[in-house]
């Protein structure tokens, strides 16, 4: 980059979510670089403390933060922040929120209450975001209005359906989150986190 080249504009979206729902996994799939990681191994100290019902074939967890980058041109570069998903990880949230444009909440229809805390978080801050239900191994055993009623979901708030793995989904929860910024009224703005 030359002086007299701008750097270009950054934004920071989060990817969210429960423990065990794809959120390491949507961060890997769409990031042009290999993601950064923070994930450490399950050990006996989590037993009773990791509710792993429905995932019980996980065997790490991100203890920090994950993180990627796609470059959308020379003037625009997205950092996505994947967020901890245990209870006693969430104090990192309030530091990963600040300056983001934007959410993504990533939902298991095994386990939809994982998510709660999330979006409560993103409404709680009056920062946008949009629902992205992973089906694993294209498993999904609910409806999108049963998923957006059990959620209670604003009507506005996109809800996606698909599989986190694959880079297109990934994608388009994304273009979605950007649509939704881009519909809301001038006058809302999403309130820093303090």
């Amino acid at each position: 980059m030359t002086s007299s080249q701008a750097a270009p504009a950054a934004v920071k979206i989060l990817i969210a979510g429960g423990f065990g729902v794809g959120k390491t996994t949507m961060v890997g799939a769409v990031s042009e670089v290999a993601p950064l990681r923070t994930e450490e191994y399950l050990t006996r100290a989590s037993i009773g403390v990791d509710d792993l019902a429905g995932v019980d074939q996980k065997d790490t967890t991100t203890v920090a933060l994950d993180f990627g980058r796609i470059t959308v041109s020379s003037e625009l570069v997205v950092y996505l922040f994947g967020t901890p998903g245990q209870e006693r990880f969430w104090f990192m949230w309030n530091d990963l929120v600040n300056g983001a444009l934007g959410g993504v909440v990533i939902a298991d229809t095994r386990r939809l209450e994982s998510s709660f805390a999330s979006i409560d978080f993103f409404e709680s801050r009056g920062i946008p975001f949009v629902v992205a239900i992973n089906c694993f191994h294209g498993q999904n055993t609910r409806s999108a209005a049963e998923i957006r009623d059990a959620l209670d979901l604003d009507p506005q708030v996109p809800l996606l359906v698909g599989d986190v793995r694959e880079r297109p989904f990934g994608r388009d929860a994304l273009l979605a989150l950007v649509d939704h910024l881009m519909s809301l009224p001038a006058e809302v703005e999403p309130v820093p986190a303090g």
